[in-house]
Formats: C-alpha cells, sequence, structure tokens
C-alpha cells in the first residue's frame, strides 16, 4: 500500500549538506501496524513528513497505492492529506476555537467526507460523548490526543502518520490512546506508521522499524 524507494534528502547547516535520509527503502501493507524509531537526528520525523508531502525529497519515489507522491504539486499533496492521509503529531494542533464535536469533524467535512455513522462510532469507542461542546483547553492533554486521532480518522484514511502521539502524555494515558489508535486503526484496514522514542510503545506494533544516521538499520 506504501512503497518507498531509495529515498533520500539533504538540508544545509551552516553551508554544509546534512544527508538526513541515505537511500531509505521500506514497505506498508494495508492494515500493518509500523513503529518508526531511532535516536534524535536519525531521520523519523523528515520520513514521516516526506511521506505527508509536508517536504518534497531530493530523490527517490514514495508511492501510496496507485499514486507517486513524489510527483506531486504542492496542490496535490495538499489534496492527498485532505483526503488519504491522516496526520496525529505530539502537540495536538486542534482548533482552539471550535467545539470537539466540530474538530472532529473538520478534516471530514473539508474533504467531503463526513460519514456520520462512522463519526458517532468514532466519538464513542474514544469515549468523548460528554465532551463534544467542550473546547481544546477544557480537555486533557489526553482528552486533546482522542479528538486529534479522532479526526484524523474521521475520513477513514489509507494511510494514519504519527509523529510521537504520546510524547505529552504520561505513560499510562500514552498506553490507553495509542491501545485506541491500534484498535481504530484494525476496524479501518487503513496503515499505520508512528515515529515514537518508546520501545515499550513501540513493541506493541505489528513490527519496529530503526533509522540510524539516515539509514535503516
Amino acid at each position: 500500500m506504501l512503497s518507498i524507494r531509495n529515498l533520500s534528502k539533504t538540508f544545509a547547516s551552516a553551508g554544509e549538506p546534512v544527508h538526513v535520509l541515505r537511500g531509505i527503502d521500506l514497505d506498508l501493507k494495508a492494515g500493518e501496524r509500523i513503529a518508526l524509531t531511532g535516536e534524535s537526528g536519525s531521520g523519523k520525523s523528515t520520513l514521516l513528513h516526506l511521506i505527508a508531502g509536508l517536504d518534497v525529497a531530493d530523490g527517490g519515489t514514495i508511492r501510496l497505492e496507485d499514486t507517486e507522491i513524489t510527483k506531486l504539486s504542492d496542490a496535490g499533496r495538499a489534496g492527498l492529506r485532505r483526503d488519504r492521509i491522516g496526520l496525529v503529531f505530539q502537540q495536538f494542533n486542534l482548533i482552539p476555537s471550535l467545539s470537539v464535536a466540530d474538530n472532529l469533524a473538520f478534516q471530514a467535512r473539508i474533504a467531503d467526507r463526513h460519514d456520520a455513522a462512522w463519526s458517532s462510532e468514532l466519538i464513542e469507542r474514544l469515549g468523548l460523548g460528554n465532551l463534544l461542546k467542550r473546547y481544546p483547553e477544557q480537555l486533557s492533554g489526553g482528552q486533546q490526543q482522542r479528538v486529534a486521532i479522532g479526526r484524523a480518522l474521521a475520513t477513514k484514511p489509507l494511510l494514519l502518520l504519527a509523529d510521537e502521539p504520546t510524547g505529552n502524555l504520561d505513560e499510562a494515558t500514552a498506553e490507553d490512546v495509542l491501545a485506541l489508535a491500534r484498535d481504530l486503526v484494525t476496524r479501518t484496514g487503513c496503515g499505520f506508521l508512528m515515529v515514537t522514542h518508546s520501545l515499550h510503545l513501540a513493541a506493541t506494533l505489528d513490527r519496529q522499524v530503526n533509522l540510524h544516521a539516515g539509514r535503516i538499520a
């Protein structure tokens, strides 16, 4: 479902090239859940951003089913994120002026893919039924991340990308939130790629991929 071949990315630092990714090959099947691990600076977040089309690779290819992401325009990549890729970050990135209900529906409505029955199931499974009228500032960190996961899955994306989604949560809350994410990913059949520094949480997914110095170790 996701196929990455010979992917490379270089940044400039103090006038010198820094090779962040050096020929990455990676495949992810529909319904598969992969943890992306590695020390700080190994290229984990860069890889996730390239897959999401938030940045552009220097070389190589990224293909999501029949779409080659590395050949898309800015507008094409934005459309892909709107319609086929769900994103969850360490910073919850909820819209502070919108209620929980409106945050949950935001991406699905923009994509014109709002499904009332699926939305109701997400609300129930994420335990958000009593919080729909609240605003992000009125929620705990764990509650905010549940809303972020619900928003990302509301469109039933092909791929869910998560960058340290439990980084701002205590251990017990992190395990609870990730368990919900795993369950909902299984329910939708989408692929799941999660960047995490936690080897404990990584072990709860189907497979672990470790990056070291821009290469898969």
